[in-house]
């Protein structure tokens, strides 16, 4: 069976040969071409430094790689200008940089490349010409000397001009504290093309294609220490220097990228790397003895001893590591500042401590207790449909559960939403993990648990409006997020419609607050030219719904059903519409036949609901203060909390109209 790690290196291995060429193992090292290499070839050569003009010159550099498609977005309104063209020219040379130990006067550096030749004719091949690959490799012995600084040319043999040119300087910060010991060098080593053309040459006959470079020698090269970050007194360079300390780069590539060989923390090889790779290891979280971390165990604690009980390890464990640590770090570091750097850290992981037992202990209010039993009801049901569909499994047979640092994380904030005179609400949490680590789900618990807290504290329609605004920059990342959302506020309204005297007559709703190229601005009526407004959207995708949805989700955010020209209704009537409300089209899903989907994404509707949830991007932000309607979003008390009359919804919606 094949795994996904081999899958992954027939990518890459595919890759290399499609844009380099035959390397190493890959490929066949004496190719025949039915056109010129280099445009079979997009990287990877150097054309000679003498070459014409028109040889040198690259084609694709106007080419228009990083502009934005005019395509639809959640952010911008326009199509972001075009810049100015600029001409490029393709390189002549590329190189390594490394640092010399003291007493290495002399190293081995290997040179491959394939050269193309033209053949008129060749059996099996039909056409007029085509390119034979030669393959050249030659070891070339460099004498540096001991000289600084220092520089020499050495001819690569039987190359026709291909030279090996460096240089050597001395080091200011050797013998520095943290630095590099007295008398290392720095060398650059670069390999030039400078053939000069033969009569009747074409261009590529003078390239030199796939071209490697790689350093060998006895003694170690060494590891480059980033003084910067040592010396500094910026909190994320200090950081930097003591998380990465282990981290070493042994080499730097000039129009190229490099490669370190480093067997037992020794470097003696690096070799050139026209396509770097790298990789990210998974995040696995360690069990932690004692702590409860299913979703729906949690939704039915009993109380604060409960609470106690099930998570009260979490505490122990964290502290006891943090102990840990503390004792170590003597050994573990060497010189004061990195010392002092991770003396701080674990005095904030003690502080972070002591805001989970904070958290723990808050559970012993009954209304907080309730807030974080529904909170975690709510997250599971949307975690195991979400599950469900992307796994393809029946979703009796998924447990959600928290990854440790989600629910730390949660438990850690709860005393600054329950505690509105908290210390804690003048503080600001990062939650710094890989894609795909967790981070959604770890807010999207605390919003839970804060919008249901508010709910319960305030009962009635005093509870209702905006309660978490969250801003993205990212086009696809705000839709991506926009799903994950929605699936929560699905879970939240379905509690609310089984208990409306907890959890208030008011629907829990989501909005996007975007530009307009994604979900229209405008309800629209009847008579507007206007084709980007919701009525026009939505007629448009009633009579043919292979075109794009009126709103920026595909299918129903609960059951995974793709939306049907049935999905959208404009209210309350298609000619003069105030509100466009979205069911699903599956009769099996508990938002269809008449229980509407917690969605607005239409500006007027969104300014008039006041959806407890909101997902905006960095447009909206900046247009906030020309945005007058916008200001009911931040309204939060006194007899005019709504601005305008809200819509009442429908009577299986168990909510009423209000003012």
């Amino acid at each position: 069976m094949t795994t996904p790690l081999e899958v992954k290196g027939s990518l890459v291995d595919a890759l290399q040969l499609d844009l380099i060429g035959p390397t190493g193992p890959l490929g066949n090292h004496k190719e025949l071409l039915t056109q010129t290499p280099s445009r079979w070839y997009v990287t990877g050569f150097l054309v000679p430094t003498d070459a014409d003009e028109d040889q040198r010159f690259d084609p694709t550099s106007n080419d228009d790689v990083d502009q934005s498609p005019a395509v639809a977005s959640v952010d911008e309104n326009e199509t972001p200008e075009k810049t100015a063209a600029r001409q490029s020219y393709l390189p002549s040379s590329m190189g390594i940089s490394v640092l010399l130990p003291a007493g290495v006067n002399e190293l081995d550096a290997v040179v491959r490349y394939g050269e193309y030749l033209r053949v008129e004719q060749h059996e099996g091949y039909s056409g007029p010409q085509h390119w034979q690959r030669v393959p050249q490799e030659e070891v070339i012995s460099v004498k540096l000397g001991s000289k600084v600084p220092a520089n020499g040319v050495v001819p690569v043999p039987n190359s026709r001009g291909v030279e090996l040119v460096w240089s050597i300087r001395g080091v200011p910060d050797a013998d520095s504290e943290g630095g590099l010991p007295k008398g290392t060098r720095s060398l650059s080593l670069f390999v030039v093309n400078r053939r000069k053309p033969a009569p009747n040459e074409v261009s590529d006959e003078g390239f030199i294609f796939q071209v490697e470079l790689e350093l060998q020698s006895d003694t170690s090269f060494m590891a480059r220490p980033n003084l910067r970050s040592l010396e500094s007194d910026d909190w994320d360079e200090r950081l930097a220097d003591l998380q990465y300390r282990d981290s070493f780069e042994f080499s730097v590539g000039h129009s190229v990228s490099t490669e370190a060989v480093v067997e037992d923390g020794q470097c003696r090889t690096v070799r050139s790397c026209w396509l770097p790779t790298a990789d990210v290891e998974k995040v696995a979280p360690s069990p932690i003895p004692n702590v409860t971390l299913e979703m729906e165990v949690l939704a039915l604690l009993r109380d604060g001893a409960d609470a106690k009980e099930k998570l009260g390890s979490f505490v122990t464990n964290y502290k006891a590591w943090i102990g840990e640590q503390l004792s170590a770090v003597g050994s573990q570091f060497s010189g004061k500042r990195r010392k002092d750097m991770a003396n701080e850290l674990l005095r904030r992981a003690s502080l972070a401590a002591d805001r989970i037992q904070a958290g723990i202990d808050l559970l012993e209010d009954p209304q907080c207790l309730e807030a974080f039993r529904i909170a975690n009801k709510a997250m599971a049901a949307q975690g195991r449909r979400r599950l469900a569909l992307q796994l393809n499994k029946p979703a009796a047979e998924i447990i959600p559960a928290w990854r440790p640092f989600q629910l730390a994380f949660i438990l850690m904030n709860l005393n600054g939403i329950g505690d509105p005179k908290g210390n804690d609400r003048e503080l600001v949490d990062l939650l710094f993990f890989p894609t795909g680590g967790g981070k959604t789900e770890a807010y999207l618990g605390l919003a839970a648990f804060t919008l249901v807290l508010r709910r319960l504290r305030n009962p009635g329609l005093s509870s209702a409006g905006l309660s978490v605004l969250m801003r993205y920059t990212l086009r696809l990342l705000t839709l991506d997020q926009l799903g994950r959302a929605a699936a929560l506020i699905c879970a939240l309204e379905l509690e609310r419609q089984k208990d409306v005297v907890k959890l208030g007559e008011w629907p829990f709703e989501i909005g996007l607050w975007v530009g307009k190229a994604a979900p229209p601005n405008r309800m629209g009526r009847k008579g507007d030219t206007d084709r980007e407004s919701a009525r026009a959207k939505t007629i448009a995708f009633k009579n043919d719904d292979r075109k794009p949805s009126p709103i920026p989700l595909e299918e129903c955010p609960w059951c995974g059903e793709k939306f049907k020209s049935n999905s959208f209704q404009l209210l309350p009537n298609t000619d003069d519409p105030t509100d466009l409300r979205v069911t699903c089209a599956n009769r099996r899903c508990d938002f269809s036949r008449g229980n509407h989907l917690p969605i607005l994404s239409v500006d007027e509707p969104i300014y008039r609901r006041l959806p407890c949830f909101l997902i905006a991007t960095v447009d909206k932000f900046a247009a906030m203060p020309w945005t007058g309607e916008a200001g009911g979003f931040f309204r939060t008390s006194g007899p005019h909390r709504f601005r305008r009359v809200l819509w009442s919804v429908p009577s299986d919606r168990r909510s009423s109209a209000a003012c």
